[in-house]
């Protein structure tokens, strides 16, 4: 090769993408919603993923993660990498798990209406499991086990959108025999309470809510007992808590509620979930988001970071909760600790495909909508989306999200791949290749990917290899990174107007942003304590309808774009 032949071969490398190098140990690992673990295939017709209701515990050094109707159990020393054991050994094809961890010993229990068996394991790394015992003294749907300091061990149960939460004590030396009867402690109250009325939008006024999902949390002696509702195929889905001094109350109501709520975005949905603390003293929430497209019980996991204030109110943050966090190495005050600004770069692009199904055209891999997703005609090699991003911007991670239209697979099977590749380019024309999934051995359906060193790109390629079955599909191809402009100009106008027939609904309106991506609502009961947020793309209205009718909220408004964010410049008082 001659060295005209070797100048043209750098620049059209040159010109594919620009790699900047960062120091190895610069930026944390971090991970994105949906939690990247591999969802089985349901057994049974239509063909789909599902995990949900997820308990988390700490046990021998590692977490272990149990989920509704998963075919196993993850373990993970760190929260981003989880590794899956499969076992027969307990029921792992019921729904609604709980384990508690008792001395040397991991306790095991999942929701039946017939016969509730506890089971029990030393070495739950090797999925072998006994019966500890044969059946409790009622079956329990939805069961939350809760070992006091004192080492008395609780269960809460309930699941049904005409009884309550129930709690009881129970003596684990006797045959886990509970002691006294079990108590109704949390019932629903959606007059009241308008994130616990059903619906996406919570406006399915003449339905009922299913109060689910319950789980126990003690923080500076104060008992925080925690539920689902309105119901698990809903947006809304979120988690509330009732607060005592008592492990079986009385119970109130705190006043911030739902303290786990994620109704926008790509990935929706923080209910039914566990709270847990990480080794560094961090509280975090793992809820189950929906999707519900090809089901109803088509499901996911989110991990939010919780918090609990001086005056012990527990929340989570769930803005930009499908964006990339840092996992933290050490105790953090804040969500903004966490937050390593890398905004969403792939909404709303143009998209350019091999082919596509007319019913799932290519735009709906950049709407930000986990329900819609692109069908190539076929799951053959070949098949690829181009992204055009509208400008270099620093890339510094990318999400695959695969929607496996027509898979026709049930069940969890061995030698399912997605198998793929990703190339960058500046021109469209020249490429380079940038992830390489090709001999991909994990069955992961939501792939997080986060580079070694940031590139520099306008454009981004998957080379579809090999489907596990149907079509290539994506529900979002979602790309993370920092662009080299301004920040949107803040909000100046923000205006509200509370319905007066019904208080739990607040109407919201703002001025356009001409720079802005979209807008995140951040409000509470407090001007101080803005806990609950909202996303919204583009719009410039939304309609709330989750209010406690009578309390007051503040709101504020902050925009976003590739570039950052924008925080709001006042306070909205809604009496």
């Amino acid at each position: 090769m001659n060295l005209k032949h070797i100048l043209v071969f750098l620049a059209c490398c040159m010109a594919g993408c620009r790699t900047n190098p960062r120091h190895e140990n610069s930026t944390p690992v971090t991970f994105c919603n949906p939690v990247n673990v591999s969802y089985r295939f349901c057994p049974e017709e239509p063909s789909r993923r599902e995990a949900a209701d997820p308990t988390v515990v700490w046990f021998r050094d590692r977490y272990f993660l149990f989920a509704s109707k998963s075919g196993g159990y993850w373990h993970s020393k760190n929260l981003t990498g989880w590794s899956f054991i499969e076992t027969n050994a307990i029921p792992v094809e019921e729904y609604a798990p709980t384990a508690v961890a008792i001395g040397d010993t991991l306790y095991f229990l999942a929701s039946s209406n017939e016969q509730s068996t506890v089971y029990q394991s030393a070495d739950p790394l090797n999925g072998t499991w006994s019966v500890a015992v044969d059946r409790l003294e009622i079956p329990v749907w939805d069961p939350a086990f809760f070992l006091d300091e004192d080492n008395r061990l609780y269960l809460y149960w309930g699941c049904s959108d005409v009884n309550p939460i129930y709690g009881v004590e129970v003596d684990y030396a006797n045959r886990f025999s509970f002691i006294g009867e079990p108590k109704a402690l949390i019932r629903a109250d959606p007059d009241r309470y308008g994130w616990e009325v059903p619906g996406d939008r919570n406006t399915l006024i003449n339905q009922r809510p299913w109060i689910e999902g319950a789980w126990m949390n003690k923080h500076n002696g104060i008992y925080n007992l925690q539920y689902s509702a309105p119901g698990t195929e809903f947006k809304s889905y979120a988690d509330g808590v009732y607060t005592s001094e008592n492990p079986l109350g009385p119970f109130m109501y705190q006043s911030h509620n739902p303290f786990a709520s994620k109704p926008g975005g790509f990935a929706a949905g923080a209910g039914h979930g566990s709270t847990f603390t990480d080794p560094h003293g961090n509280h975090w929430h793992m809820g189950t988001i929906t999707i519900s497209r090809k089901h109803i019980f088509e499901r996911r996991l989110g991990l939010y970071p919780a918090f609990f204030d001086a005056q012990g109110t527990l929340y989570a943050i769930t803005k930009y909760g499908d964006y990339p966090l840092m996992m933290p190495q050490k105790k953090i005050a804040d969500w903004n600790k966490i937050f390593p600004g890398w905004m969403l770069l792939s909404y709303a692009k143009t998209v350019t495909v091999s082919s596509s199904v007319d019913s799932h055209p290519a735009c709906h891999m950049t709407n930000e909508d986990i329900r819609t997703y692109w069908a190539a005609r076929t799951g053959d090699p070949g098949e690829y989306a181009i992204i055009d991003l509208g400008d270099a911007f620093d890339v510094y991670s990318i999400q695959i999200n695969f929607a496996e239209h027509n898979s026709g697979l049930l069940g969890r099977q061995e030698n399912l791949f997605h198998r793929y590749t990703i190339d960058c380019s500046d021109d469209g024309s020249n490429w380079k290749r940038l992830v390489d999934r090709s001999k991909n051995e994990t069955d992961n359906s939501h792939d997080y990917i986060q580079l070694t060193n940031k590139v520099s790109c306008r454009y981004l390629k998957m080379n579809n290899i090999e489907v596990p079955g149907g079509h290539f599909a994506l529900s979002g191809f979602r790309v993370f990174g920092k662009g080299h402009g301004d920040a949107p100009e803040r909000i100046n106008r923000f205006e509200s107007a509370r319905n007066p027939q019904d208080r739990r609904s607040v109407s919201l309106t703002w001025g356009k942003s001409e720079t802005a991506t979209g807008y995140t609502i951040c409000y509470g009961i407090e001007e101080n304590k803005l806990y609950l947020q909202e996303l919204v793309y583009r719009d410039t209205s939304l309609v709330i309808n989750s209010l406690d009718r009578d309390r007051a909220y503040y709101f504020s408004i902050e925009s976003f774009n590739e570039n950052g964010i924008t925080p709001g410049g006042f306070t909205i008082r809604v009496p």
